[in-house]
């Protein structure tokens, strides 16, 4: 048996979902005309009336009400084998830790909002290369100077600026120096900048993150991006002991395999730039 217009059948279940040709035609993009149009030629084809037409309502018969209930399940059907395909594929990221824990993770739920069903896999690591095929990857987040990407085709996300924190405000004298072996120069580079003399050696963590916590723990002082320690500061955990706001002259990148990136790349592509893309600033009144 052929089926009918899925246009139709699609008018048809609106209609019957919010009572109203208008309120049909507005979720469709159609006229009221229209969407009458398509439900009297689902009826001729049919041989079955569907809906009683008042003068100021308009209700399901006892075979439209049926029909719209089949409808619905089928739609629904429909809308939950679509989402498991869509995202039968996690999206996999692979990125430092630091990074992913403070920066990315946090905004993620904006990106599944946006993208309902597509599940996203976050892995860490700190080796530069980058494997996409062995790896399973869509993406990858690396370091590299603002003039030099990791990668032909790489995108510029944002700059590494770094600042220095604690769990009191203090003295940077007599203070240990915590940091990264990822990132064994920010201290060196930010004294620079701060017009100090060369710090003494810094202790170094395995990440970040634990030179972050043992700061807050009151180990010492830790070099990081401001944006990583937004929650410490707010929770008065940790308080910035500088304004300089150094630049270390790397960027994060974004790298996506080569060739044509699958359509759950590109929309991470296109969410992650619009999220690292600097605020703009406040017009005048």
């Amino acid at each position: 048996m052929d089926l009918p217009p899925l246009a139709a059948l699609r008018s048809f279940a609106l209609v019957a979902e919010t009572g109203s040709l208008t309120a049909a035609g507005a979720r469709l993009n159609l006229t009221q005309p229209a969407i009458s149009r398509r439900i009297r030629e689902l009826e001729a084809l049919l041989g079955v009336a569907l809906v009683h037409r008042g003068a100021n309502a308009l209700r399901l018969t006892e075979e439209g009400a049926r029909y719209a209930a089949a409808l619905n399940r089928a739609f629904g059907d429909i809308a939950t084998a679509t989402a498991a395909l869509r995202g039968a594929t996690p999206l996999r990221i692979r990125a430092y830790t630091t990074w992913a824990l403070r920066w990315l993770i946090p905004r993620l739920p904006r990106f599944r909002a946006l993208h309902p069903g597509q599940e996203v896999e976050v892995m860490t690591g700190t080796d530069p290369a980058v494997d996409f095929a062995r790896e399973g990857l869509d993406a990858a987040i690396r370091t590299a100077p603002a003039d030099r990407p990791p990668a032909h085709g790489a995108v510029r996300l944002q700059p590494v600026m770094v600042a220095p924190f604690a769990s009191r405000r203090a003295g940077l004298a007599g203070m240990s120096l915590l940091g990264s072996r990822v990132r064994p120069r920010d201290w060196a580079l930010w004294h620079q900048a701060a017009g100090l003399p060369p710090p003494a050696a810094p202790l170094l963590f395995e990440s970040t993150t634990l030179a972050i916590q043992a700061a807050a723990e009151g180990l010492g002082a830790v070099i990081c991006s401001p944006a990583f320690v937004a929650e410490e500061v707010r929770r008065r955990r940790l308080v910035r002991l500088s304004r300089t706001e150094a630049p270390t002259g790397d960027h994060y990148w974004l790298m996506l395999p080569p060739g044509t990136p699958t359509p759950r790349a590109a929309a991470f592509r296109d969410w992650l730039l619009a999220e690292a893309a600097p605020p703009t600033p406040a017009s005048d009144p």
